[in-house]
């Protein structure tokens, strides 16, 4: 219970996903679950989880591993991320061999990839979402050498204690500003865009700032370039999904 405690302290007073993450990955290591990968969108449709580069995706899978799942977009047609898109809660990695024959082609050879590259046993997690365009899950791969029987017995002694802990840290990471983002914002791009949140318009900012209108439509054309979007309104929305804007200073 020590242990718990102090993992929760360290968590919730985390200031960047990046402790949260260290902090995951050392706990779920602890387990034997020693390579894992966090997807989170607030961009999914009923086709896709959105534009890759919109997703915050963490791992610690090995470069080779990544690269072809990632970089390829297995993920896609992986079979427990349809589970986790379809569900919520924590699923054993035996689901794919007790619905082998349910499995498309395409996530049959995803399947095979994964046995190829040593990654065959685990849990999938897929947390509960505040709306439809909303999703996060993490998937626990357990260490070389452990079956699937192994990793439910693991589970059966310690499932909810680590469903619980990949919980907070999901819900923690969500809430804190990612320095991995494709183009952050800078300061002034940042401020003036909170400004647009709060109702004001461009000379009220130029006046707020001490800038001219021109320098203020400068910062937001820029800010709208860096989040790939067509309108000042998408920049401030897709800004404070992404936790670039009203985040308190730590």
């Amino acid at each position: 219970m020590t242990d718990l405690v102090g993992f929760l302290e360290r968590v919730t007073s985390a200031s960047s996903v990046e402790q949260v993450w260290t902090e995951l990955t050392r706990a779920m290591a602890n387990h034997g679950f020693d390579r894992l990968i966090y997807g989170f969108t607030r961009f999914r449709t009923a086709q896709s989880f959105g534009d890759i580069d919109d997703l915050l995706v963490l791992t610690n899978h090995d470069k080779a591993y990544t690269e072809r799942f990632m970089g390829d977009r297995l993920y896609a047609d992986a079979p427990m991320v349809r589970w986790a898109a379809e569900n919520t809660g924590a699923c054993s990695w035996r689901w794919i061999r007790d619905h082998y024959e349910h499995l498309t082609p395409a996530e049959m050879r995803v399947a095979e990839f994964n046995r190829e590259m040593g990654v065959t046993a685990g849990y999938s997690i897929s947390f509960p979402g505040h709306s439809h365009r909303a999703k996060g899950a993490i998937a626990l791969t357990a260490r070389r050498g452990m079956d699937q029987d192994a990793v439910d017995d693991v589970w059966n002694g310690n499932g909810r204690v680590l469903t619980q802990m990949a919980t907070v840290a999901h819900l923690q990471m969500t809430t804190l500003p990612y320095s991995g983002a494709r183009r952050p914002l800078t300061d002034r791009q940042r401020e003036a865009l909170e400004w647009v949140g709060d109702g004001k318009t461009t000379q009220d900012i130029a006046t707020i700032m001490g800038l001219t209108p021109a320098t203020v439509e400068k910062h937001l054309r820029l800010a709208r370039e860096a989040l790939d979007v067509d309108t000042t309104a998408q920049a401030v929305l897709k800004a404070s999904f992404q936790n670039q804007i009203f985040v308190v200073p730590q």
